[in-house]
């Protein structure tokens, strides 16, 4: 079964946004510089991961590309059939597949009813 594993918030201003998330929620940031983007940690974490069950972590980056709501992330073993299937199925890639570092590939679609979502595949 493919799992929502992420989640990403749009913003205008990175370091305000910071600050009322974890003044907020507690919620932990490590900021990439390199990629302009901020990591947002909900639980304590082993390996990367969020180690209480049930709980996952996220990001944030600035509002562009046409994403201005949250997006729930799903992580697939093939996001290439993946992106295909959803096309069979009326949906439309929203921002194509892009490597993401040496951690995955990442990709956007948009669903039957105009929701944008994320899709994750984990390096090989």
């Amino acid at each position: 079964m493919n799992s929502v594993v992420y989640f990403e918030i749009p913003v205008d201003e990175l370091e305000r946004a910071e600050e009322f998330y974890s003044r907020a929620f507690g919620w932990t940031m490590r900021r990439m510089q390199e990629l302009n983007y901020t990591t947002i940690m909900t639980s304590s974490q082993e390996d990367e991961l969020p180690s209480k069950l049930g709980t996952i972590n996220g990001g944030m980056q600035k509002r562009g590309n046409g994403v201005v709501h949250p997006v729930v992330t799903i992580r697939v073993e093939d996001i290439d059939s993946s992106l295909r299937k959803i096309e069979e199925l009326g949906g439309r890639i929203f921002i194509s597949k892009s490597k993401v570092s040496d951690m995955g590939f990442s990709a956007y679609f948009q669903d039957s009813e105009g929701n944008v979502l994320g899709l994750w595949q984990d390096s090989v």
